[in-house]
This record gives C-alpha cells, structure tokens and sequence, in this order.
C-alpha cells in the first residue's frame, strides 16, 4: 500500500527524483524485495530495480538491504526514483564543457546561458546532457545508451539561468546526493537583479508555489499555503541601484521557478524575465533617455538576470563538505555595471 508521495527539492522542483513511501500490508508473506517493488512501480524492470539497490535509492526501515531481503509486514520501504523518466535516447554532442571540478564519482558544471539541462520536447539537441555525454563518451568508449548518466541528474536549473549544476558520475553518488538535496542541505546561493529598491536589507520570503491558474507555463505563489509546495527563500541586499536592486537569494527549498515567483511576489519582478513580466519598465518614469537607457541594458543581459553563485554539499565518497563558487557571468556583469554608473550620475 502506497501511502506517500513527496518530490525531493524542487516538478515542482528543480530536482529530478520523487521520494515514495510504502508500508508493507499486514497479511504481506516473506518476498524478495526486489520483485515486490517490480510489482507496485510501473514499467519497472528487476533489472533497473537491483540497480536502484545496489546504488542505495532504496531503504527498509531507515536502512539500506539488497535484492534478496525479504520483506516483513510493516516495514517502511522508501524509494527513490526519476520523476517522469523520458526515454528519449541522447545524442551525444561536442559541446563546450565549463567543468569546475571532477572526480571518478561527480562533476560540477558551470551552465552557460541558453542551455536547456536535459533533452525534452522540443529541446532534443544543444543539451547539457548532451555534451557531457560525448565527453564521458570519449573518456570511455565503452559506456552504452543505458549507462550513460541521465540518472546522475539530480537537479536543474532554468534555461536563462546560469551557474553551477553537479552530476552523478555513478549511482551511489546519486543516491546520496538525491538525498541531500531532499533534506534541504545542500548550500545554494543566487545572484539576481531585479526591479525596485527593496526597502529592507534583508528577508525571508514564505509562500506557497503552485502552477499558474491560467497560464500553465508559468508559477505563482499562494502565500494561504493551501495550493502548491511549501517554498521558503532568504534574500540580501548586495547594492542598491535606485530603480533595480542586486541581491543574494539563499533557497531553504528548491521549488520550480522559485526566486522568480518569489521575488516577484514581493513586488520585485527579476530584471528582463521575460516570462513573468520583468522584460519591460517596472519602476522609473518612462521618458526617452531612461527608456534608452534600460533598452540598452537588455541587449546587454538579454535574458533573466540570474546566476547560481555558489554550490556546497558533502562529497559522496569522502563524507567532506565542498564548496564551489563562479563569478557572475559577463552579460550579467555588464548590465550590473550600466546600473551602477547611471545610480551614481
């Protein structure tokens, strides 16, 4: 009997792996767990089962066992698996990597803008996905379709988006980073400028996140908490431009959309976030000069002014924390600079 289902951080969420708890019925007799989870996930296979396994995306009772356990009436069975798995094969693509750091159990990627993460409808070549899997593919020529690492995923970030991304190079790795991710202990810091001068220098921002109620594409926030997923983002001010502020936002949960929805919820739309509004004037009397002005700092960031800065999580083979930092990209940068020298004339 399934009893639970709740999406590690962020559909909505940035993470790619739902966690589902099972409570073994009272009448259950002794049965290989392996072939009982078969039974209950849809178009499961023993095969990819005993991975999911031995890689440790599976508990009983708050603790990992193998294929052959047998299971007991009232065991708590926890599982870890892809949400909405597409099967779309990857095409392997010679794509220009910014590779921060590597190791035989992960990387850490700094994502360019205009890069979608993983193939999907309508985005089935330029991928992340794709570009590492020609890179790994030329570090090991033996790697096939399956091994190739879509379950090394375990997060995404928007396609304007840019910054740090890390992958699995293995399954326990993704395990155990799946699991921190869910636990909220993974260390995220973004850097974004948006409209208005935000009167405090601080804050926390607590609402709800849910699908917009007319636009399906899009998410809003609902601060009743009785629509959507619990959503909780921490800001700082970093400088004050007068019309735009940049600031730190520092995510307690990973909801899809997160600071874009929230920020904007506040009163302060992310500059040139084309989605949700941000792409026009929002704050200063239009005239030509000024219009001109922001016209030009659009073409200088032309997309939403939002870079993943900084990414800590405990290493899944040595148990230390590392931490990873990347400088905010030029584009960024340059609109930044625009405002800092207009607020000063």
């Amino acid at each position: 009997m399934q009893i639970d289902t709740a999406f590690i951080s962020e559909e909505q969420s940035d993470a790619l792996y739902e966690r589902k708890v099972f409570i073994v019925d009272k009448g259950q007799e002794p049965f290989r767990i392996d072939k009982w989870v078969q039974m209950h996930m849809e178009g499961a296979t023993r095969n990819k089962v005993q991975k999911g396994i031995d890689a440790g995306f599976l508990t009983v009772n708050g603790k990992m066992v193998k294929s052959n356990y047998k299971i007991k009436p009232g065991d708590e069975i926890i599982l870890m698996s892809l949400i909405n798995p597409e099967h779309t094969i990857l095409k392997e693509e010679d794509i220009p990597l910014n590779i921060v750091y590597e190791d035989e159990y992960l990387m850490v990627i700094n994502k360019p803008p205009n890069m979608v993460v993983h193939p999907g409808v309508g985005n089935f070549s330029g991928t992340l996905l794709n570009g590492v899997a020609y890179y790994l593919r030329q570090q090991n020529p033996q790697l096939n379709e399956e091994s190739l690492p879509r379950f090394g995923l375990v997060h995404r970030i928007d396609k304007n988006t840019t910054g740090l991304i890390v992958l699995a190079k293995t399954g326990e790795a993704a395990a155990h980073l799946a699991k921190q991710f869910f636990n909220h202990t993974v260390n995220r810091r973004y850097v974004a400028l948006v409209w208005g001068n935000i009167t405090e220098n601080e804050g926390t921002i607590n609402a709800h996140i849910a699908r917009h109620k007319q636009h399906r594409k899009m998410f809003d926030a609902y601060p009743d908490g009785e629509i959507g997923k619990h959503a909780i983002t921490h800001y700082k001010v970093l400088e004050r431009f007068n019309y735009v502020t940049l600031v730190e936002c520092k995510l307690e949960t990973g909801r899809t959309h997160q600071i874009r929805v929230h920020m904007k919820y506040i009163g302060h739309t992310l500059f040139n976030d084309m989605e949700y509004g941000g792409d026009k004037i929002l704050k200063g009397t239009v005239y030509s000069r000024y219009k001109q002005f922001v016209d030009n700092c659009f073409e200088a960031c032309p997309r939403c002014a939002l870079h993943a800065k900084t990414l800590g999580f405990i290493h899944p083979a040595t148990g230390k924390e590392i931490f990873f930092e990347s400088p905010i990209p030029a584009d960024m940068e340059s609109a930044i600079d625009k405002w800092r020298t207009y607020s000063k004339v």
